[in-house]
């Protein structure tokens, strides 16, 4: 029968009066006592079942174990043989459905804190030890090899694959499109929720692996697919998903409808939120509205009052317990301020002579019968139409594959809605091509790429491995 002595830890966070005009972080971290403290909660199970919850695989009792001890830097050794980025997932992976969702202690109270557990040990290593001490290429038992492969994007499922395969010897090249490496993890999530240091240092991690990127390499443009191999024994396609989506209402095409890609966009790459010292504001007035229920749609609320709006609302056409956001964002998002408009559905905008919006009509929404995702439908309620002013409406409602490397190679395969088909270990259609993360799923999490950055690692190797006649 399990029992738990101990209550969970949580990690403080900062007062909402402190938080909320400025982009540091919110959570604060365990300090090593507290760590400590919480990896003494896990049982250590003999079937541990949370690592049937990690889409990267790692051996969570152990990491846990080695925490328990005060050895964080050996705790950090053993996450990083499967997972090269641990301060990010231990910020922004939904744990909560996954490793912690299966932590048997979870049965009979709150599960072990494994992500919070993670970050923490992530962090003290990046404040303890010094980034060239680490050389992970040098500790690597397998022997180097002359085949080449070429990973198209740096965000998490370009990052993984490349990590894994440059610990398994081979010489891997990263083209990101843009200036800047990490993909949406640079672009898209903003500072208070990632500060863009930690990814850089991860990123620098990869590099120390051997890792080359080469950034304004925008594929499709520069070289096609069938051009880089010529020059490369395999590709991987993890070029995300940045084509926004629209309701298709009128008075979207109006001055301050964003959608949220380019909202957060501007914000995080344009250092808008560093203003005056980036000279980049992004105009949103005082009134702004989101529409959308996810963890895009929770950044930019939060984002649009640290930039300086009075009002911010969510517009939802379900209710708080259908959103597919994370609990804690929503819950912060709450503590803040954010004014949730649920059962609440956007049917046009409506602008002034300038061209911009200042108002926007909406429909009250009630739920019907499940539908296909297992969620009730949300039907409209008639003669229901009502309007709110607003300056700026920001809609984050999901993004698609990006199209470019798809229209520019009409022989790989993909899905009606853009998304690349590929088989479980990550093929596409085109040999010696495979795929992983948004370009395959649209718009998904962090952890979801990494997964499938693994996976196509784990096939490539297993496929240039038979082709050097190796068991």
């Amino acid at each position: 029968m399990i029992a738990e002595k101990k209550k969970r830890s949580h990690m403080s966070e900062r007062t909402v009066a402190d938080r909320i005009r400025d982009f540091d972080e919110v959570p604060l971290g365990y300090t090593p006592e507290q760590a400590m403290e919480e990896a003494k909660r896990c049982i250590q199970c003999t079937n541990p079942l949370c690592v049937k919850g990690c889409p990267v695989e790692i051996d969570i009792p152990a990491f846990i174990k080695l925490t328990a001890e005060g050895k964080f830097d050996e705790a950090a050794k053993k996450i990083k043989e499967n997972n090269a980025l641990p301060a990010i997932c231990g910020r922004v992976c939904p744990q909560e459905e996954q490793c912690e969702l299966k932590c048997i202690i979870g049965i009979k109270g709150e599960p072990v804190a494994i992500g919070t557990l993670e970050r923490f040990v992530a962090d003290w290593e990046r404040e303890n030890i010094k980034l060239e001490t680490l050389n992970p290429k040098q500790s690597s038992n397998i022997k180097s090899t002359n085949k080449k492969i070429a990973v198209i994007g740096s965000g998490p499922a370009g990052l993984t694959c490349a990590g894994d395969l440059a610990r398994l010897g081979y010489q891997v090249t990263i083209f990101e499109s843009l200036h800047v490496t990490g993909g949406v993890l640079t672009y898209g999530i903003p500072e208070f929720r990632l500060p863009k240091a930690i990814v850089n240092l991860e990123v620098e991690y990869i590099k120390t692996m051997g890792v080359e990127i080469q950034t304004d390499m925008l594929i499709g443009n520069v070289y096609t697919i069938g051009e880089l191999l010529k020059q490369y024994q395999t590709v991987f396609v993890g070029s995300g998903a940045g084509l926004p989506k629209f309701m298709g209402i009128p008075g979207e095409n109006l001055g301050g409808v964003y959608s949220a890609n380019e909202y957060l966009f501007r914000v995080n790459m344009m250092k808008a939120w560093k203003f005056p010292e980036f000279l980049t504001p992004v105009k949103i007035g005082k009134r702004v509205a989101v529409v959308g229920g996810g963890n895009v749609a929770m950044d930019s609320a939060r984002v649009s009052l640290r930039l300086g709006a009075d009002e911010v609302y969510i517009f939802y056409r379900r209710t708080k317990e259908e959103m597919p956001a994370r609990i804690e964002e929503i819950k912060r998002a709450v503590e803040e301020g954010i004014i949730f408009k649920i059962l609440t559905l956007p049917v046009k905008y409506h602008g002034n002579s300038d061209g911009w919006i200042n108002e926007a009509e909406c429909l009250q929404m009630e739920l019907g019968e499940p539908d296909a995702s297992g969620r009730r439908r949300p039907v409209e309620v008639a003669n229901s139409n009502f309007r709110l002013p607003i300056d700026t409406m920001i809609v984050a409602i999901g993004n698609s594959p990006n199209p470019l490397i798809p229209m520019r190679t009409p022989e790989l395969k993909t899905e009606k809605w853009g998304g690349v088909i590929i088989t479980p270990e990550g093929a596409t259609s085109i040999p010696s091509v495979y795929a992983g993360g948004d370009i395959v799923r649209g718009a998904a999490t962090v952890i979801s790429a990494m997964g499938d950055g693994k996976v196509a690692a784990k096939a490539i190797h297993a496929q240039l491995s038979k082709i050097r006649g190796e068991k």
